[in-house]
């Protein structure tokens, strides 16, 4: 008996009669049983979006190569990756160290399907954190005048490593507008607030300054657009007025690594699809 693999489809494109049908149908052709499926059309944008677990002994090219007819007939952006594959990730941090920890914890038990290659900072605070995990750490400092081989020497270390993912655990660097493109849709920040309120430094501090009830922290796709990327998850926990802006950090910080985290983990299972400047996240 042949053995079969688990393979997940996400695919985007103009919504119009007939696209969940023609998908199934080539998917059938293909030897595949659908195991999951979601879809949605966006009523805004006019665009529809699925993702579609399904095993089958056919190849990932072979698989391939019975969907391309559809994607080109409906004008599709579309992806085929085998489920749990991990993803390469290659992970930016400065001081704060809770946001890097959670993320090398969790791909360590296998909670977070990525494989992390590298990590790197402007600082060497967090080296020994890296050291205890294994992983291989490159320290580069930033300056306003080495901020353009600072990232040079970055994208060089992502091409070098084949990372599919930047994830920003609290780095605290403005990336360059000719960085950001070159990771559309490929890196994740993580912003100490409940976005789109107080972007930008201390957003803690301009939050108690406004005596908010709430705080929180927001998982989002880096654009050139400071902290305006498209969102991916968000959480949110109360405060009082007794509470200090010292007191609203760290009560913060459990929120921003389990939304980081979680926010990691959707992409990698390749659930996180973009529509504009918005996302689409199947559960």
């Amino acid at each position: 008996m042949t053995e079969s693999t688990a393979f997940v489809v996400t695919l985007s494109c103009p919504d119009r009669p007939g696209i969940v049908h023609a998908v199934a149908g080539a998917l059938l052709g293909a030897g595949c049983n659908i195991a999951d499926s979601q879809q949605y059309g966006s009523p805004t944008t006019g665009n529809f979006f699925m993702r579609v677990e399904a095993t089958t002994s056919s190849t990932q090219a072979e698989l391939a190569a019975a969907l391309q007819p559809v994607a080109e007939t409906f004008g599709m952006t579309w992806q085929i990756n085998p489920v749990g594959q991990k993803v390469r990730t290659l992970i930016l941090c400065s001081k704060d160290a809770h946001c890097l920890n959670d993320l090398l914890f969790q791909q360590r038990t296998g909670t977070l399907p990525i494989e992390v290659p590298a990590i790197v900072s402007n600082h060497r605070d967090l080296e020994s954190l890296a050291e205890f995990y294994g992983i291989p750490f490159h320290h580069i400092p930033v300056t306003a005048d080495t901020k353009p081989q600072a990232e040079a020497t970055l994208l060089k270390l992502i091409a070098e490593h084949d990372v599919e993912l930047t994830v920003l655990a609290r780095y605290m660097q403005v990336l360059s507008n000719d960085l950001c493109t070159e990771l559309n849709g490929r890196a994740i920040n993580i912003h100490h607030s409940f976005l789109p309120s107080f972007k930008g430094a201390k957003p803690y501090h301009q939050a108690h300054a406004r005596g908010v009830k709430i705080i929180g922290a927001t998982a989002h796709y880096v654009t050139a657009d400071l902290d305006e990327g498209p969102i991916i998850e968000q959480e949110v926990i109360r405060v009082d007025h007794a509470r200090t802006a010292a007191q609203f950090v760290q009560m913060g910080r459990d929120v921003e690594g389990r939304t980081l985290a979680q926010a990691v983990q959707w992409h990698a299972e390749h659930r996180v699809l973009l529509d504009g400047t918005r996302t689409v996240v199947f559960n």
